[in-house]
């Protein structure tokens, strides 16, 4: 005989929150992370949960097995998908300020290189901190190679974090100035900004215009926004937000064609190394709120 119905939502609320965040950076994808995790409610709703020691533990090795259902197919639609792939945009809200490190975009991006299951070793033991006995029973696999699974990851992931996070003052002066700069078609400005080695992604998903591939170098790069800046006559959108999206500093615009559009910046040593913009419609749904 199933606990009551109450017990099932009482206990399930207060793990919600990390449960949407291993599965978002399983999948890079707020609405499928979402998804993900009221199918895991309906499976705890339907389990008997009173021989259930740690619900935390359960519903982490539930989540994180739903989403490696995902990524079998994920894997298929990301070699079909038309540009560069970056993860929905998070914005950061209160009490975030401690999860934003490990939601960051460079993180993701780096999280995204991972095979599936190195991804899981990684985000359940490092990040989550299960034990690898717990980690293997998850995968399915012996705690040996879930080790392997997550130094793997590791070193891969420890090579894109950010040496020394930029001051978040610094991020929001960094950033007014570049949003000012690319798209006033401010050159030298521009050249003050960003680092020599400088690359932009912008995804577009094949619905709006967007560089089919990465840009490297500042030459490159500049020319995208000064390209920009040409076809908006220098006009600045509106800016409906601006602070951390993904860890980093950046801003959301309503662009004229009335559809929202993140660009976060990725800053070392007082230059930009790297230059996020989602504009894939798809990615952006549940900001649509901000131009309400």
């Amino acid at each position: 005989m199933l606990p009551p119905d109450g017990d099932a939502a009482d206990r399930f609320q207060p793990l919600r929150p990390g449960l949407v965040r291993l599965a978002y950076r399983m999948l890079g994808s707020i609405t499928e992370a979402e998804d993900v995790v009221q199918e895991a409610y309906i499976r705890w709703h339907q389990t008997d949960r009173s021989v259930i020691r740690e619900p935390g533990a359960f519903l982490s090795r539930t989540v994180t097995r739903l989403c490696l259902d995902i990524l079998k197919s994920a894997r298929v639609r990301r070699e079909t998908y038309i540009g560069p792939w970056l993860p929905e945009p998070v914005l950061e809200t209160a009490g975030d300020e401690d999860v934003s490190e490990d939601l960051s975009l460079t993180l993701m991006m780096a999280l995204e290189r991972l095979s599936p299951l190195e991804r899981a070793a990684f985000l359940l033991h490092d990040v989550f901190g299960l034990g690898f006995e717990e980690v293997a029973a998850t995968l399915d696999r012996d705690p040996a190679a879930c080790r392997q699974l997550a130094a793997r990851a590791r070193k891969n992931v420890r090579a894109d974090r950010p040496r020394y996070p930029v001051d978040r003052e610094e991020g929001e002066r960094m950033t007014d100035a570049f949003f000012a700069a690319s798209r006033s078609g401010d050159l030298t400005a521009l050249q003050n900004l960003l680092a020599e080695n400088v690359v932009a992604y912008t995804d577009g998903g094949g619905v709006r215009n967007a560089a089919l591939n990465p840009l490297f170098g500042f030459r490159r790069v500049s020319g995208l926004f000064m390209g920009v800046a040409r076809k908006d006559d220098g006009r600045l959108p509106p800016v409906l937000y601006k602070g951390l999206i993904n860890g980093l500093p950046g801003i959301v615009t309503l662009e004229k064609d009335g559809i929202v559009q993140t660009m976060t910046l990725d800053i070392e040593d007082g230059r930009i190394v790297g230059v996020y913009i989602v504009r894939n419609p798809e990615k952006l749904r549940h900001l649509s709120g901000l131009a309400n």
